[in-house]
């Protein structure tokens, strides 16, 4: 995650945490061209106990830049 979203601006991040969660969370959502090695996350949608797990520094980098005091949720 910190290597690609390294020098993204604040939106580009943003529909990037879009694609990943969408990718992550519907098995039947297709996989962007533009995730490269991130579409290897893709695969956590297989395990769905997993998804959290996967999702939360995701989670967490969003809170992070919306300078969120709130406990981070992967709900």
């Amino acid at each position: 995650m910190c290597e690609a979203v390294k020098g993204k601006r604040r939106s580009e991040i943003e529909h990037l945490f879009s694609e990943i969660h969408g990718v992550m969370t519907h098995h039947d959502a297709p996989i962007p061209d533009d995730l490269g090695k991130l579409a290897a996350l893709s695969g956590v949608r297989d395990f769905p106990v997993r998804v959290k797990c996967a999702t939360l520094c995701w989670h967490t980098l969003n809170a992070a830049l919306a300078r969120s005091a709130e406990p981070v949720k992967t709900e």
